[in-house]
């Protein structure tokens, strides 16, 4: 016995019940997904859904994978989010409560909803699951398989109290199949379904459908409760040949020779090429009929779609169709993708003549910045050689093998460059200005914007790249015989480039800034020479003048832009002068503007003057960048820092030198009350006299040893403003400006000017779209993300517009009398864009209803007057008139594309006394496809 009761000595079988099968594992692995998704309990006690919430609700969903063996299947919770409160029990569920999921098969709020799940739109679920296969594997289709999956998900549903419907999708994926089941206390809904390609001749109406239901209820009730039904018969409209075409015709007359669309220069196109609405779809719907009213066989019907109480239409627009804007920009946006060269796309035989005339050119330039040259300037200048290579050019080039048009080619010059032809100009000028800043464009009416319009005109309509290519070279051939001829650049706003737009427009604005420099410099040089022909003929007159306390003829000459590149008066600076100079002390004052208010000078009783000085050099964005990198390079050293000072100081080291030729014995404190008045510090103190006095001193930070003001006052000598190194070299800018213009790429320029013509689009589209009321807000607040997006969101616009103004056209828009309907038109014509379906107010009998109605009866008319189609058009007639009993008003309609009808009830199942539960079926009708989609509910505890 001690031998027994020794544990070590017995000997256990152990066996292990904790190995479970796939197929258990499965089922654990759903009912694990149910409860971490908090699936579990009554779902029951929420407020049915309201009118239209399956519309217009937010549906949001959720998956996770599951595996049976190696079998993926996702299983995925769709769900209608729903906001309430529970208000003093008002939802308060009971135990015995039905599921959610029975009370939505017989809500009757949200029949046929336009865009939900299909399982929403057959069960009227605002809540389900459903199990399918994973992406890469194999469709459900062997009925065991089906068998076993259904048995899976009654048992998790049935072990986790779970009552949501669960579905899995069986058979392919283009069948749309599902079966499923739903479970509460005491309650089961099957969910069951039928799809055929060929719809069963005795079942094509509402009386074979009721038998169906009937049959497959199996009631023995006398009479059966009534059945509630709903029908929708939905019609498509395909024919718009009989109505006018949205786009505009041609205009023989213009330059473009008659091509559709076509406009002139200066404007952007608009309108589609083909018909942008491929369908109409009108659906009639009949939303409540019980058994007995309605009559449905195949014989007689009497479902009328102009006696539905209900209208609703879709468009079915066409999937990105031609339009000419569009187009447009698409053509211009792949030159933005090329890679040649202007020698590749013109001729390297072209080129290499330059070649030669801009060796010329160069040396030519040289000559001209020095002080002063061999032979005369005519004979030098650039423009000479321009238009002698010009002309070169031309002579070896054929009219037939030009890119361009010569007519074009004026006419694009006469748009870009004279100021007086008229410029469209659309929209409000501060929303123009908001929509540049956004792209960085240009303004609406600058040369640059026209520039990228007759671009974009000339790549689409006179000969692509090498017309493109061809019209740059002339329009900076342009550009360089307005620098050498100073005729200033119209279309450009006056002052240096406004970095807010796109570098190409600051390019031009630089030559602008440029020319006028140039041309103030030559004419105060002509008034210069005529003045020292004044002054041998009157000395006294010139005296006057020379004292003069205001700005005077002499200093307007002297103050913009006359200054020396050297200073070939050297000798004027050096000697007696020269010391005299550095010191402030020179006696006689000059390059004075005007008197500073009160102040006079600290170690005198002059007044302090203001002097004239030169104006900072303009600069656009690369030259910033440039000057930056430069400036960065230098280092954090002492020496780099020193040197990066005086760098940028030259401005300060001129308005110094300007002060001291303005201020005769002035100091470094006059110069900085005048240039910096916060670095000097004044206070009142009381001399040994008694008096209160006001002193000053330079600020603490004028006073760090090595301070660059100090160092560069002391430095600096007293020369005015026109004998001072030009801040400016106006010359060289210039040039640096063409050389940047002249060898740019196709590619490269067209980059610059796709912002304006981005810009030109926006307010084509703004302007189109206030036409026909179009929903644009959201593009104009997203514009600014990127040049990429705003590309492609624009042709995406120019759709949506064109597809209104089709809707416009065959809706009649404002050419009835009455306003009120108008409204109503416009506002129907822009909802049919923005929302899936549309309800038609009055149905049948309001104004857009009627409409509707003329449009079908039309295409049914021009069908059956169609010599080709005269069997079909007899087939159509025969059947309409059969269906409607010998009644005429059908033919306004051709045969439903589709037929929806939804049966539901409550009757008790499977027994008499059985609890009275939901039952529904929808089924849907089609030329190729029948579906029968069935919710049966029963009774579990009596039975």
């Amino acid at each position: 016995m001690a031998g027994d009761s020794d544990p070590e000595s017995e000997v256990f079988e152990i066996t292990d019940f904790t190995t479970a099968s796939e197929w258990e594992r499965f089922v654990s692995r759903t009912e694990e997904v149910l409860n971490d998704w908090k699936l579990i309990g009554n779902s029951s006690g929420k407020p049915s859904p309201e009118k239209g919430e399956y519309t217009s609700g937010t549906w949001e969903e959720r998956s996770q994978d599951i595996n049976f063996a190696d079998f993926r299947f996702s299983i995925t919770h769709h769900f209608l989010q729903q906001e309430y409160v529970e208000d003093e029990g008002k939802y308060k569920t009971e135990e015995d409560a039905f599921p959610l999921a029975m009370e939505d098969l017989l809500c009757m709020n949200n029949d046929f909803p336009p865009r939900a799940h299909c399982l929403v739109r057959w069960y009227g679920f605002r809540e389900f699951l459903v199990i399918s296969p994973g992406a890469n594997c194999e469709a459900i289709i062997s009925e065991s398989k089906c068998n076993l999956l259904l048995s899976s998900i009654s048992i998790s549903l049935a072990n986790s109290g779970c009552q949501v419907p669960m579905f899995v999708q069986i058979q392919q994926r283009w069948r749309r199949m599902f079966a499923g089941e739903c479970q509460g206390p005491g309650v089961r809904t099957d969910f069951e379904m039928v799809h055929l390609r060929k719809v069963p001749s005795q079942y094509n109406h509402l009386s074979g459908l009721l038998d169906i239901f009937k049959s497959k209820m199996g009631c023995t009730l006398s009479p059966l409760p009534p059945i509630n039904i709903a029908i929708r018969f939905t019609y498509v409209l395909q024919d718009w040949q009989q109505y006018s075409w949205p786009q505009q015709p041609p205009d023989f007359d213009t330059i473009f020779g008659g091509e559709v669309g076509g406009v002139e220069f200066g404007k952007l196109p608009f309108g589609a090429c083909e018909e942008p609405i491929s369908e109409l779809h009108l659906a009639t719907t009949w939303p409540h009929l019980t058994e007995g009213i309605v009559v449905d066989n195949d014989v007689y019907s009497d479902l009328d779609p102009l006696q539905a109480p209900h209208w609703s239409v879709r468009v079915r627009a066409v999937e990105n169709p031609q339009c000419l804007l569009g187009d447009f920009l698409m053509e211009f946006f792949k030159l933005c993708c090329t890679k040649e060269s202007t020698e590749d796309i013109l001729g390297r035989g072209l080129t290499d003549e330059e070649g030669k005339d801009t060796g010329d050119i160069s040396s030519a330039l040289s000559k001209l910045t020095e002080p002063a040259a061999a032979a005369p300037i005519s004979k030098l200048s650039v423009s000479n050689m321009v238009h002698n290579a010009r002309k070169h050019i031309r002579r070896h080039r054929h009219i037939d093998e030009s890119p361009l048009n010569t007519d074009v080619l004026n006419s694009i010059l006469l748009v870009s460059f004279h100021p007086s032809v008229p410029q469209s100009s659309t929209g409000d000028k501060t929303n123009q200005e908001k929509d540049s800043d956004y792209l960085k464009s240009a303004p609406s009416d600058s040369l640059t914007y026209r520039l990228a319009l007759c671009m974009s005109l000339v790549n689409f309509y006179h000969g692509g790249l090498r017309a493109v290519a061809h019209l740059w070279q002339e329009f900076v051939l342009e550009l360089r015989y307005r620098w050498e001829n100073n005729y200033l650049i119209y279309g450009l706003p006056a002052g240096p480039p406004d970095l807010r737009c796109c570098l190409l427009f600051q390019k031009l604005q630089m030559l602008n800034c440029c020319i006028e420099r140039k041309r103030a410099r030559d004419e105060a040089q002509k008034m210069k020479d005529g003045g020292k022909e004044s002054t041998r003929a009157s000395t006294a007159s010139t005296s006057t003048r020379e004292v003069s306390p205001g700005k005077s003829w002499d200093s307007w000459s002297d103050s913009d832009d006359e200054f020396f590149e050297c200073l070939s008066d050297q000798g004027e600076m050096d000697g007696s002068h020269t010391e005299g100079e550095k010191n402030g002390s020179k006696t006689k004052p000059d390059g004075r503007l005007h008197p500073s208010n009160n102040m006079t000078l600290l170690n005198s009783t002059e007044p302090l003057y203001i002097p004239i000085t030169q104006e900072p050099a303009p600069m656009t964005e690369d030259l910033l960048e440039e000057q930056s990198e430069v400036l960065a390079k230098l280092g954090t050293s002492a020496e780099g820092a020193h040197l990066r000072a005086r760098m940028q100081s030259a401005c300060l080291l001129s308005d110094m030198e300007s002060f001291k030729a303005a201020n005769p014995g002035c100091v470094l404190e006059d110069f900085v009350r005048w240039y910096s008045p916060r670095d000097y510090v004044e206070e009142e103190v009381v001399d040994e006299k008694g008096n209160v006095v006001v002193t000053g001193e330079l600020s603490a930070r004028m006073k760090i040893p090595g301070n660059m003001w100090v160092e560069a006052w002391e430095t600096t000598r007293a020369i005015p403003a026109r004998r001072q190194r030009r801040l400016f070299d106006d010359t060289k800018e210039a040039e640096k400006v063409l050389h940047y213009l002249a060898v740019q790429k196709p590619a490269d320029f067209t980059l610059h000017l796709l912002p304006c013509l981005l810009h030109a689009a926006i307010l084509k589209l703004k302007e189109e779209g206030e036409s026909v009321h179009s929903n644009l807000h959201c593009f104009y607040s997203i514009i600014g993300l990127s040049v990429l997006f705003c590309f492609f969101l624009s042709i995406q616009f120019s759709a949506i517009i064109t597809q209104a103004r089709s809707l416009k056209a065959k809706f009649g828009i404002g050419e009835g009398d009455n306003w009120n309907e108008t409204e109503e038109l416009k506002t129907f014509v822009s909802t049919l864009l923005e929302e899936p379906e549309v309800t038609v107010l009055g149905a049948g009998q309001g104004p857009a209803g009627s409409i509707i109605h003329r449009l079908f009866v039309n295409s049914q008319r021009s069908a059956l007057l169609s010599p080709l189609d005269e069997d079909l058009a007899h087939a159509v007639k025969s059947e309409d008139r059969s269906q409607s009993g010998g009644s005429s008003s059908m033919s306004a309609f051709p045969s439903p594309a589709g037929r929806e009808f939804l049966l539901r009830t409550c009757v008790p199942q499977p027994a008499p006394y059985s609890k009275a539960l939901p039952q529904r079926l929808f089924c849907v009708l089609m030329k190729e496809e029948f579906r029968l989609a069935g919710a049966f509910s029963s009774d579990t505890s009596f039975f």
